[in-house]
């Protein structure tokens, strides 16, 4: 018999560029892309998630977390736009995640977390 823990988990808090947490917020960004941290692998699917950027925050929920192994694979499976929360290019948003995380942290895995804000 396996035993749960009855407490929900506890909230993460992350901080992510104003930019994001906007798009988030109006419910434009759906998909926030995390490198697979050891730390974020420990996120689980249910689990609320605070964005926070300077003084401004945005309480999400994941609903699913998706693995791959690089921003390329991750973006031949999830929908770009969902992901930036604006029209772009495939090439565009692959320059943008590679802007903010370097080869050396891609290689660790990419992590497509989907949520969404509770009304």
């Amino acid at each position: 018999m396996t035993r749960q823990d009855p407490r929900p988990p506890q909230v993460r808090t992350m901080t992510i560029h104003r930019k994001y947490l906007d798009l988030i917020a109006a419910g434009a960004k759906t998909v926030e892309v995390r490198v697979a941290y050891p730390s974020n692998r420990t996120l689980i699917a249910g689990q609320a998630l605070r964005l926070v950027s300077g003084d401004a925050s945005c309480l999400t929920t994941i609903t699913t977390i998706r693995q791959y192994d690089s921003f390329e694979s991750m973006l031949d499976h999830e929908d770009a736009q969902a992901i930036s929360g604006e029209p772009g290019t495939r090439e565009a948003l692959l320059a943008a995640c590679r802007a903010i995380y370097p080869p050396e942290k891609e290689r660790l895995g990419v992590l497509a977390l989907h949520i969404n804000v509770p009304d």
